[in-house]
């Protein structure tokens, strides 16, 4: 709100400065403006190069791309932290990363209330901005190995999480706004100019391959990620000496009030008014929100009113934000189990801000030109539909992808045998017709037999043919199961043990995630559990670990994707015989299948996104743009709890969990359109304009009669 210039009432008469409080009348209903004034006096700050641009601006845009950059650099490695520093399983993992993008999307309203009603802009900024560096701080402690044990790690990640998000969501409302205020009201064009710049700096991700040399260090003994966290730290505390450095060229307006709140107010006082006054002898009125009208003005109400129109169109959209950050979640998850583009394979997370720089100029002066030339009327509401048909198709291209890698998995019983004795032996399991030829000593493994059961489990007798011996054995197989059986000899008879195999040793994109597999340590005595580390070089080594003590091993190539049975044999004197074989082929989907599911989800937010804000912005009256960037936010975070549910509530194999998304947008999609086509689109300045004339009139009428009734 305007308030009076003090040169406005330095000019009062003395009549009027002396006359009684009785017979002054002033015309404002409850949340009206108060009559419109100068503003106090803002320092002009000096322009950068030339132009109308002020300096200060300079510091506010470094600020954003510093605090963009330490917020996705944080974000990117995520969901790897949690699988391989925890050892948390996909479903844990992906709940615990949309918890935090979500409260990120919660912060802003917080955020936005500090700004405008208590500390003003400059000053949430710099406060939050603290407390968004202790969380980045405590987040990079907790990735310390050595530091507690693993409930301190998991205490310690989620308060700077926390902190994080509530840093990153305050400054989020404040940041925009407050380099809008550096402007002066002549340089409109600049201002505008500004917020585009500024929109871009989201992209600055683009830089992130930084970080992924993290991945190329070990620090603690171990994976490095207190330095992958330690390094977005050091780029938010930058942020904020930048910030700070330019706080004496800042114009600092104070808090007006916060509009977001009298909204909330207005509407709640209109449901509770309307409760209250039930009784059918009471006449309607034309809108709920009328009932607001005993406490606000008219003109507010009428500035709800299309607010809330646009803000029903906002209930379909957090289904699309439901797939689109899960990029950062199960499209990672999906990228381990796929042969990389390099040592450094989430590069492709850098792809989607990249596509959107080369969108959005090909869109806006190529494809929606051409459209407008084929006199097809293509409005923003039918934009957004197209923006969500693409990201479910995105999806649909996902559960592909992942059917694809699952081929490997065992969809029937499957066996094949493993000598480790010094001669042939010949194996036959009763009623089947498999191993016809006896198997070799260390004989590298054929490719599995398929093994038919008569039901979910069945007993079988195993016979084994050895220099003129002949031993039984009974082994118990499941059905969908794939099974080695391991011939060896003990104490100088035969013997044989059935082991379970199938389990993949899943590589983390940045190749440096702990692996835990279990090998068959002298196999007379007991197993053993064997840790170790993935190292970038192709070439990987480990340990066992035994009573007796530690022995390295040589394990070789390990390729990506691949599942290996490892034995070890012959424990003496300080040596190992290790035999490795290949359970299951390496992947053989490549990691740029991904790239089409990346392009499709790229257009949709284009055509989404930058549609939808835009279209929401041009629906609201000036004074409610905050609202209408709330409620945009809101719908982000309504998207992200929406996973974690499904994650945690509802586990299903991910292709199922990417077919059943798809589904849901596209429902989602139809009733969006559905909605968009009763929308009637509306001008708010007309409307505007013609709420101004009724009120004047309607005070008018409201002085003669005041004066009527003074003269009486």
């Amino acid at each position: 709100h305007s308030m009076v210039g003090d040169k406005a009432r330095g000019e009062m008469n003395a009549f009027q400065r002396n006359e009684s409080k009785e017979t002054l009348f002033t015309f404002i209903s409850a949340g009206d403006d108060p009559p419109k004034g100068d503003f106090p006096l803002q320092k002009k700050s000096p322009k950068l190069c030339g132009s109308n641009y002020p300096l200060s601006i300079a510091f506010i845009v470094v600020n954003e791309f510093c605090e963009r950059f330490s917020y996705y650099g944080m974000r990117a490695v995520l969901t790897l932290y949690f699988l391989s520093f925890f050892h948390w399983d996909e479903n844990l993992s992906t709940a615990v990363y949309h918890a935090f993008s979500a409260l990120c999307y919660f912060t802003p309203v917080i955020g936005a209330i500090m700004a405008d009603s208590w500390l003003g802009k400059y000053k949430t900024i710099i406060y939050l901005s603290i407390v968004y560096v202790v969380g980045h701080l405590i987040k990079s402690v907790g990735a310390i190995p050595s530091l507690g044990n693993q409930a301190v790690h998991v205490v310690l990640s989620m308060v700077g999480l926390f902190l994080i998000a509530l840093g990153t969501g305050g400054i989020k409302p404040c940041v925009s706004a407050f380099g809008g205020d550096q402007f002066e009201e002549e340089h409109t064009s600049e201002r505008s100019k500004f917020f585009s710049i500024f929109g871009v700096s989201r992209c600055n991700d683009l830089l992130l391959f930084l970080t992924s040399f993290s991945g190329d260090v070990k620090c603690f003994g171990e994976d490095c990620y207190a330095l992958a966290f330690g390094v977005p730290a050091a780029l938010m505390v930058l942020a904020l000496v930048v910030f700070i450095a330019g706080s004496g060229l800042y114009r600092k307006t104070p808090p007006q009030g916060n509009v977001l709140l009298e909204v909330c107010k207005c509407i709640g006082f209109a449901i509770k008014n309307r409760l209250k006054n039930r009784s059918r002898e009471i006449p309607k009125r034309d809108h709920w929100l009328d009932w607001a009208s005993e406490k606000y003005s008219k003109q507010l109400i009428g500035e709800v009113k299309m607010v809330t129109r646009v803000l029903f169109l906002f209930i379909p959209l957090p289904m699309f934000w439901a797939l689109f950050d899960q990029q950062g979640s199960r499209w990672t998850l999906q990228a381990t189990k796929m042969n990389p583009l390099n040592s450094h394979s989430f590069v492709l997370q850098f792809l989607n801000p990249l596509l959107i720089l080369v969108f959005i100029p090909i869109f806006d002066l190529g494809l929606y030109p051409l459209i407008n030339m084929c006199k097809l009327n293509f409005t923003p509401i039918r934009k957004m539909a197209t923006g969500m048909i693409l990201a479910g198709l995105a999806f649909g291209l996902a559960a592909v992808i992942e059917v694809k890698i699952n081929v490997s998995k065992a969809q029937e019983s499957l066996i094949r045998v493993l000598n480790l004795a010094k001669n042939p032996v010949q194996v036959t399991i009763q009623d089947k017709d498999l191993f016809q030829q006896p198997v070799e000593s260390f004989q590298n493994p054929a490719e599995y037999s398929k093994l038919i059961l008569n039901g979910e489990q069945q007993s079988l007798h195993f016979t084994l043919q050895h220099q003129g011996l002949t031993l039984v054995f009974n082994y118990t197989v499941k059905e969908k199961s794939v099974y080695s059986l391991i011939v060896f000899e003990a104490e100088g008879s035969l013997s044989s043990r059935l082991v379970s195999v199938g389990v993949k040793c899943k590589y983390s994109i940045n190749s440096m995630a702990p692996c835990l597999i279990t090998l068959l340590c002298d196999l007379c005595g007991t197993n053993w559990e064997i840790l170790f580390f993935i190292l970038l070089s192709r070439y990987n080594n480990g340990k066992c670990i035994t009573e007796t003590g530690e022995f390295p091993l040589e394990l070789g190539l390990l390729d990506f994707g691949a599942s290996y049975t490892v034995v070890i044999t012959n424990i003496s004197g300080g040596t190992v015989e290790m035999w490795k074989s290949e359970d299951i082929k390496a992947n053989n989907v490549h990691m740029a299948w991904q790239l089409p599911q990346y392009l499709l989800i790229s257009a949709g937010e284009v055509m989404f996104s930058i549609t939808g804000l835009a279209f929401s912005y041009s629906q609201s009256p000036a004074s409610m743009k905050s609202v209408l960037q709330a409620g945009w936010l809101l719908t982000v975070a309504v998207g992200n709890t929406f996973v974690l549910i499904v994650a945690e509530a509802a586990p299903m194999a991910q292709w199922a969990e990417f077919v059943l998304f798809t589904v849901l947008l596209f429902a989602v999609c139809i009733i969006f359109s559905i909605m968009g086509y009763f929308y009637v689109s509306v001008d708010p300045e007309d409307l505007e304009e013609k709420e101004e004339k009724r009120e004047t009139s309607s005070r008018g009428n409201m002085i003669g009669l005041v004066t009527q009734k003074t003269k009486l």
